[in-house]
C-alpha cells in the first residue's frame, strides 16, 4: 500500500476523532486536575524505557539485517558490563521513581482526607465549611440529600464553583460506583456501608455523572447531571427544590423501587436521618438496624435494604427455618448460610 493511499484513509479517521474531547484529559475539579497529572507524569516515566526499547529494537533490526554485509558480526561475544548497568540501573531508577510519586499522591489524594486546597496555589480559607452531600445508589437513579439545605434530588445536583464538597456514599441493594470524570475519580457505593469522596469544582457547568460498575437492567440509564455554579445561582437552585415535596421514609421506600430512565425530581425536605437508616439497613419499620442487632443472625431475615429481594440481579431470598434444617442445606439441596439464607 502506498503512502498516498494510506493517508488517504488515515485523514477521514483523523477528521471524526478531531471532534473529541476526553473529560479525563481536561477536567474542572482540582482533585481531577492532580490525578490526570499523575497520569501523565506516570506516562512520561515509563516512556523512558518504552520509547529507547522500541527504537532500538528497529535500529537493531535494520542495521543487523541478512542483506547488510558491512555490519560487524561477532559470534563470540557474551557480555558487557556497561550494557548490564544501563539495562538495569535505568528500568530501577524508574520504578523507585514512580514508587515514591505513588505513594505519595495516594496519600494526597485520598478520597477520605479533607482538602488542603482548592486548586493549585489556592488553599481552602480558614473555616470555609465543605457542602455535605449524602449519595445513594438505587435501582437505577441517584439520590442526593443535601442535610444542610433540607432538601433532596434525584437525578441531578449542584455544587457552588470552588466550595469544598464532603460526599458520603451508600447504596440501596448492590454495589455501584459513584463516578462524575469532571470532578474527581469513581468511588464505590456499597450497601450496608459509607464511603467517602472529598472534592472540588473550579469551573461553572454542567457535567455528566453516571454509575461506572454494571449493576442490572437499567444500569446504561443510570446518569445524573452535576452541576457547578455560583454561590447565588446555588441558593436560587435550592429554593426551586423547595418547592417540591416532602421526602419521608414511606415515599423512600416507593423511590427504592427498580425503575429506569427516571426523570428529575426534587423534595423540599427530608426525614431526619433518613441516610443514616438507609446506610444502617432499617428503613423499613420492621427491620433491625445493622448497628442494633445483638448476635449474628438476629433479625438477618427483616434487614435487607429497602427493595433488595426485588432487585434482579439479587439471588438472595429469606429461607424458612425449621428444625429439620440441621445440615448446610435445606430439603432441595439449596445450601443455606447459618442465617438462614441461600449461598
Amino acid at each position: 500500500m502506498s503512502i498516498k493511499a494510506l493517508r488517504g484513509l488515515l485523514l477521514p479517521a483523523v477528521a471524526v476523532l478531531a471532534g473529541c474531547s476526553s473529560v479525563l484529559m481536561s477536567p474542572s475539579g482540582d482533585i481531577a486536575l492532580q490525578q490526570r497529572n499523575l497520569i501523565i507524569t506516570s506516562l512520561l516515566l515509563m516512556l523512558i524505557i518504552i520509547v529507547p526499547v522500541i527504537v532500538l529494537t528497529l535500529l537493531f533490526a535494520w542495521r543487523y539485517r541478512a542483506s547488510n554485509k558491512t555490519a560487524a558480526y561477532d559470534p563470540e561475544w557474551n557480555h558487557s558490563t556497561m550494557l548490564e548497568l544501563l539495562i538495569w540501573s535505568a528500568p530501577l531508577l524508574i520504578i523507585i521513581a514512580l514508587g515514591a510519586l505513588t505513594w505519595v499522591s495516594t496519600h494526597k489524594l485520598d478520597p477520605y482526607r479533607p482538602l488542603d486546597r482548592l486548586s493549585a496555589g489556592h488553599p481552602v480559607p480558614a473555616g470555609v465549611k465543605p457542602l455535605t452531600v449524602d449519595v445513594v445508589a438505587l435501582d437505577w437513579k441517584w439520590l442526593f440529600i443535601y442535610p444542610e439545605q433540607g432538601i433532596a434530588t434525584v437525578n441531578e445536583m449542584a455544587a457552588p464553583v470552588d466550595r469544598p464538597i464532603q460526599f458520603r456514599i451508600t447504596a440501596s441493594t448492590v454495589m455501584n460506583s459513584f463516578f462524575i470524570p469532571a470532578l474527581a475519580g469513581q468511588i464505590y457505593a456499597m450497601p450496608g456501608m459509607e464511603t467517602k469522596l472529598q472534592a472540588v469544582i473550579n469551573k461553572p457547568g454542567d457535567f455528566e455523572g453516571f454509575s461506572a460498575n454494571y449493576s442490572g437492567a437499567g444500569f446504561s440509564g443510570m446518569r445524573f447531571t452535576f452541576r457547578g455554579m455560583s454561590e447565588d445561582q446555588f441558593t436560587q437552585w435550592v429554593q426551586q427544590a423547595k418547592g417540591g415535596g416532602p421526602l419521608n421514609r414511606d415515599q423512600y421506600l416507593e423511590l427504592a423501587h427498580p425503575s429506569e430512565n427516571d426523570p428529575v425530581r426534587r423534595y423540599a425536605s427530608v426525614a431526619p436521618g433518613l441516610f443514616e437508616t438507609i446506610v444502617d439497613g432499617c428503613v423499613r419499620p420492621d427491620a433491625v438496624c445493622i448497628n442494633d442487632m445483638a448476635a449474628p443472625g438476629v433479625g438477618a431475615a427483616n434487614n435487607m435494604p429497602a427493595a433488595m429481594g426485588e432487585h434482579p440481579m439479587s439471588t438472595m431470598t429469606s429461607a424458612k427455618s425449621s428444625p429439620t434444617h440441621s445440615s448446610a442445606s435445606d430439603a432441595d439441596g439449596t445450601a443455606v448460610m447459618p442465617a438462614g439464607r441461600p449461598l
